[in-house]
């Protein structure tokens, strides 16, 4: 269904969600949403909802590493390779078959049987924005197949009891400057007018579709805004009223649900936010690798004490098991939720479940593994060899033939079911 949209914003309706100093009372309870109330997250009857979340990274949003790439790194550049090694229309197919095994229902069962209660899902904004004949895309026009996929996503854990964080990873423009906004190598959604109003637009869309969705936890606004190596001065200020205009479209069409307000600098600090601006939001970090004691999390803790709002840690892992187990235990001494990062990878051990590497991989690899622009076709494998290394990719990835990590769920208080 075409889903038209404007860029006009219903104030009035947001009124009541923004322009608050003190944050402490609770939004308004609605039957089956989770909602903020004061520092925590709480269902429909008052009940804390301790968030135990796992990331679905590399489904919608792939990530260079995750397929042992060296040098191509971002979504478009991984396309690109594999584009090359086994044409477009062959790759067209790869990519519709990645998307519908990667993360299928059996992945949901198994999460949901686990013991996670959460899901976060990074999503890229082209995959909900359809183009037009020449190739541009426009504000009315949100259709893409992403719709499809996150709709079933979302079925599939209504039905085994998951809550879902929509978390855009890769915004129109690119909100980072990394590889995984799939950008230009600089946070041109601070910069640029259409994408601004493209990001508010999606998230508008994107609300009004999900507004009556008990399963959507929240909507993550921007995953791991403006690197390091940005121009930290003139972005950071422009941080906060971004989501201000963002929450005010959400709030538009949707009262329900909480919004999740991301740190700069990768989400790892809160220095550019002020007094929370609403009733219904929490706000997000990113840690890898910290040294797992209070000193680590201090100054969320001070944050979230000030001003009285939930905390989470969206992304974190990526480590050893003694190291999962000690940083989780942290976060929950402080009545903090979690979202692990990943739930699934290639050949390894800090992902909850690993996929085999098929024979030959080195072979694909090498490929993703020197400079993009200088990827010369006669170095690559045959292409029926490549097809063939790729098709054994496609069904190593396949629930059940992946290794489950025992022991990284275990260091989660989760165990195999």
């Amino acid at each position: 269904m075409r889903r038209r949209i404007g860029f006009m914003v219903c104030w009035s309706l947001a009124l009541g969600a923004v322009l608050i100093a003190g944050r402490s009372f609770a939004a308004p309870a609605t039957p089956h949403f989770v909602h903020a109330d004061g520092r925590q997250l709480v269902d429909a009857h008052g009940e804390r909802f301790a968030v135990k979340g796992i990331n679905l990274g590399n489904w919608l949003v792939p990530e260079g590493y995750m397929f042992k790439f060296k040098r191509a790194r971002s979504p478009s550049e991984i396309a690109d390779v594999i584009a090359a090694l086994i044409g477009p229309q062959d790759a067209a197919r790869f990519w519709s078959e990645f998307r519908d095994s990667y993360i299928a229902e059996d992945d949901i069962r198994f999460i949901a049987a686990a013991g996670f209660n959460t899901v976060r899902v990074p999503i890229h904004w082209r995959m909900f924005v359809e183009p037009d004949e020449a190739g541009d895309t426009s504000a009315d026009r949100f259709e893409g197949p992403g719709w499809a996929l996150l709709d079933r996503l979302v079925g599939w854990c209504r039905r085994y009891g998951l809550r879902v964080i929509i978390d855009l990873h890769a915004a129109p423009g690119g909100q980072t400057g990394v590889n995984h906004d799939d950008g230009f190598g600089y946070p041109l959604t601070f910069y640029v007018p259409r994408y601004r109003e493209l990001t508010i637009a999606l998230w508008r869309t994107l609300a009004a579709h999900y507004r009556d969705e008990p399963a959507i936890l929240g909507y993550d606004l921007l995953n791991e805004p403006i690197s390091p190596y940005s121009d930290e001065a003139y972005l950071n200020p422009r941080l906060e009223p971004l989501y201000r205009d963002i929450t005010a479209a959400i709030r538009s069409v949707d009262a329900h649900h909480p919004v999740l307000l991301a740190g700069g600098q990768w989400s790892t600090t809160f220095a550019a936010f002020g007094a929370p601006f609403d009733a219904n939001a929490v706000y997000t970090y990113h840690t890898f690798w910290a040294d797992p004691t209070r000193k680590a999390v201090q100054k969320f803790l001070n944050f979230g004490e000030r001003f009285n709002v939930p905390l989470l840690i969206g992304e974190t892992g990526e480590m050893n098991d003694d190291w999962n187990k000690s940083f989780r235990e942290l976060h929950e001494q402080f009545g903090i939720g979690w979202v692990f990062w990943p739930y699934k990878s290639l050949d390894s051990h800090t992902s909850v479940v690993s996929v085999d590497e098929p024979q030959h991989w080195d072979l694909i690899a090498a490929a993703g593994s020197v400079d993009p622009k200088a990827l010369d076709l006669r170095a690559l494998p045959p292409r029926e060899k490549a097809l063939q290394i790729l098709n054994a990719y496609l069904d190593a990835i396949k629930f059940h033939n992946c290794r489950i990590n025992g022991s990284y769920l275990q260091s989660l208080g989760l165990a195999t079911p």
